[in-house]
């Protein structure tokens, strides 16, 4: 018994040291867990839901709009030839896109032509079916539910045109014309929006948004209002998170100014086309005021957190139920970080490529054209001409200053990524430390340094543009030709600026060297020029003109008729038993 006693005795002593170990594994495990499992930052648990609502009800089967793949395949070549004529950024192709088919189509009907009557659910389908014969949306993804949701909305912006064109007596033909363009802008910005859907990026820009105004505190605090500051935050956060145009920032800001923008009622329409010409001018204003570059400047150093958030629901979209508990725990976090960081950085050099060759072949197309049709010619009516080597820099000139400011661009550090990580977190998860950032709105007093440094700024803008002529000058271009290509080097520059601030999407912190001050400083009032040339190009891209009325209507009518035969053949090889 004794014996028996004394094993069951050694027995438990080995039980019980075995569940105490398991207890204190079971306790450090626990502990580990609540340091790896965080509470999501509540702003962006609300995207993440949002998100994985939108993928649950992607799964549901619809009826879906299909086009025919040999129409599709010529549409989709010629959407980028028109990528260089156009000039665009790659996130306002598809827009741009939309807005050619409703100029193409309504232009010549505006005139005379009761808009808010005309067949709004065939224009609908039109503009759906041209986008994803074009390959701006994907074939047999798009609910055919979608297209009626155009169709009424596009009644609202028909009802605008035709009381810009019969009731605005007092606006002339020009001015008219620049109004109906920006109502078929902002009708473009909402069609794109309901086509698409873009929940993940709306929601990540609503994330940032509401993220950064909690951590923005502005001095003296009562110069700006609450909603004045979030307005603020809200503009400079699209314009810097995802690159988004005026024209976009503009139809968000409308949804904001008239809560039923979406539906009003007739009353409300005939009050906003009262408005319209208005709104038109002082739009641009309100999202280009000298405060805003002060918050865009805040932006810019956090949309790589928010970039790359959108990265990491973009890879985990497969299995929309475990986004939520991936991103809750750190770890995992961290190593998804990591990976759509580097595959971004991977890519950034070509698609950095990609623009400069889009931007330079716009320039040098739309150099091609106006050197026939306008230097050319206006060269001869002051009884001059071009030799050879003259021609020849007139063409290579801008494309080799396109060159030169894009080969020279770096990519990131090393040493960035762990400023990237260390950012991510303190955004995406509640316990890690939140940096605050002050901004001072007032304005700065033309003291003598100010007045100096404007005058050496003005004085060095002079200084380069006297020496880009006199470059074309030695190349012994007519003078009026020196004159437009000096513009044009500008609107070149203006252009390279801007792909050289896309390589910055990945950087947290400014790494700014001598070489970069001394570029910045070479270049920023040439591009500053060639900023204010690229509002009013679209007014006198006469290449951009031509393709839309001259290529594009017969192309389209080709295109429509390419589907229709391909379907006939379709129905009569199913007769065939």
């Amino acid at each position: 018994m004794l014996l028996m006693y004394n094993a069951w005795l050694v027995e438990r002593k080995k039980r019980i040291k075995k569940e105490t170990k398991e207890k204190k594994i079971k306790r450090s495990t626990k502990k580990q867990s609540s340091e790896t499992k965080c509470n999501l930052n509540k702003e962006i648990l609300l995207v993440t839901n949002l998100y994985v609502q939108e993928l649950e009800r992607l799964r549901q089967s619809r009826t879906v709009i299909h086009v025919d793949e040999i129409a599709s395949s010529i549409a989709r070549f010629y959407e980028k030839i028109r990528k260089i004529i156009d000039w665009k950024e790659d996130n306002a192709l598809r827009r741009g896109a939309i807005e050619r088919i409703l100029k193409r189509i309504l232009f010549p009907k505006m005139v005379g032509f009761r808009m808010k009557n005309f067949d709004s659910a065939g224009l609908a389908q039109t503009i759906t079916e041209e986008l994803i014969r074009g390959g701006h949306l994907p074939n047999h993804r798009i609910p055919k539910s979608r297209v009626d949701v155009v169709a009424e909305v596009l009644y609202k912006y028909l009802f605008f045109l035709e009381d810009i064109y019969n009731s605005h007596r007092d606006l002339n033909v020009k001015r008219k014309n620049n109004v109906a363009i920006f109502v078929l802008e902002i009708a473009a910005c909402e069609i794109e929006e309901i086509l698409t859907r873009p929940v993940k990026e709306l929601g990540v820009m609503n994330a940032m948004v509401y993220i950064l105004n909690k951590r923005i505190i502005v001095t003296p605090e009562d110069l700006l209002s609450k909603k004045e500051k979030f307005e603020l935050v809200n503009i400079s956060t699209q314009r810097k998170l995802y690159q988004l145009d005026d024209n976009y920032i503009i139809y968000r800001l409308l949804k904001t100014t008239y809560p039923n923008w979406k539906k009003p009622t007739e009353k409300e329409m005939k009050d906003i086309s009262k408005k319209m010409p208005y709104i038109e001018e002082s739009s641009y204003k309100q999202i280009n005021r000298k405060v805003n570059r002060k918050f865009d400047n805040i932006a810019q150093e956090i949309d790589t957190v928010f970039i790359l958030f959108d990265d990491i629901l973009e890879e985990l979209n497969e299995k929309p139920e475990k986004i939520v508990s991936t991103l809750e725990d750190k770890k995992k976090y961290i190593k998804l970080l990591k990976e759509v960081y580097n595959k971004r950085n991977k890519t950034l050099k070509t698609r950095l490529r990609n623009s400069a060759i889009f931007s330079t072949l716009s320039v040098f197309l739309s150099n091609w054209v106006t050197f026939y049709l306008f230097e050319v010619p206006l060269a001869k009516l002051f009884y001059e001409e071009f030799n050879l080597s003259a021609t020849i820099v007139d063409f290579l000139l801008p494309t080799f200053v396109m060159f030169f400011l894009v080969i020279i661009i770096k990519p990131p550090k090393k040493e960035n990524l762990d400023r990237v990580i260390k950012a991510s977190l303190s955004y995406i998860y509640n316990d890690e430390g939140k940096e605050e950032y002050e901004v001072d709105i007032r304005d700065k007093k033309n003291t003598p340094v100010r007045i100096f440094m404007h005058f050496i700024y003005s004085l060095s803008a002079l200084s380069l543009f006297a020496l880009i002529a006199y470059v074309f000058f030695l190349a012994k271009l007519p003078i009026t030709s020196i004159i437009y290509d000096t513009f044009t080097i500008a609107l070149t520059v203006y252009a390279a600026v801007v792909v050289r601030n896309k390589s910055k999407e990945l950087s947290v912190g400014e790494d700014r060297s001598f070489s970069d001050f001394v570029l910045d400083a070479i270049t920023t009032p040439v591009a500053r020029v060639g900023s204010f040339l690229s509002r009013t190009w679209k007014e006198y891209n006469i290449v951009a003109a031509f393709s839309n009325f001259i290529v594009e209507i017969p192309l389209v009518a080709t295109l429509d008729f390419i589907q229709a035969w391909s379907e006939y053949i379709k129905e009569r090889k199913a007769e065939v038993n």
